[in-house]
This record gives C-alpha cells, structure tokens and sequence, in this order.
C-alpha cells in the first residue's frame, strides 16, 4: 500500500472534514479538535462577518491564520491579521475573533488540551 493511500490513527488531513471531533463554536464558526496528550490541536473555520465572542480558559492557546483575514481581539486590543500571521493568548487572557468580507481559516493549539473540547459539542468556554 503506497504513503498517499494508507490510513494510520497518527496521520491528519487539515482539509478532511471527517477527521477530528467537530464543535460548533458561534454561528458561522466551526472547528474540528485534535487531541493529544499533552497539546490539542483545533481546525477552526471562520465564515464572513462571522464573530467569536469574548472568553477566556485556564489553557494557554496559540493560533495560526492559515487563509484569509480577521481582526483578533485580545485584553481588549484589536488587531487586524493576515495569512502567515500568529498569536498567543495566555491561559485566563480575554480574547475573541471576527471577519470582515473574507472568511478565515485558524489553526489553533491549545496545552494543555481542554478537556470539553475532547467531545463534540458546542460554545468557547468560559466567559471573562
């Protein structure tokens, strides 16, 4: 069996859309979770003037704009991103997204993984 045909439980696809645990975060935002032992990985789609409301949670998150354009909120700051560009939140900061004309595609990681993401389900978490 060739590399490009084999399925492994340790091999993803970012554009699989039936891999992962899927989670509905707000309308318009949808993500796919990754767990690990020790990080979690989150594939989030952000459609158009789509907006995910202010949280925060005890888990340090890093996020990675892989496609498209937002405006990443964080301890009260907005600050317009672009594909390529990054961001970490520490655990328990204020933070929340949203997308102008252009949807979004984020790769978010999450250490340690957050335990209600590690069923499908619905929401951020908690509220600041």
């Amino acid at each position: 069996m060739s590399a490009e045909t084999k399925r492994v439980d340790w091999a993803f696809n970012l554009n699989d859309a039936a891999q992962g645990i899927p989670r509905t975060l707000a309308e318009g935002i949808t993500t796919r979770i990754f767990p690990g032992q020790q990080v979690m990985l989150s594939v989030v789609r952000i459609a158009p003037h789509s907006t995910g409301s202010i949280h925060s949670h005890p888990e340090e998150q890093w996020g990675v704009l892989l496609e498209g354009e937002c405006v990443r909120i964080q301890n009260g700051e907005e600050v317009e991103m672009k594909a390529g560009d990054f961001w970490c939140s520490p655990g328990g900061v204020a933070h929340g997204i949203r997308t102008g004309d252009k949807g979004a595609t984020v790769l978010d990681i999450f250490s340690p993984p957050r335990e209600e993401y590690k069923t499908a389900g619905s929401g951020f978490g908690t509220k600041p």
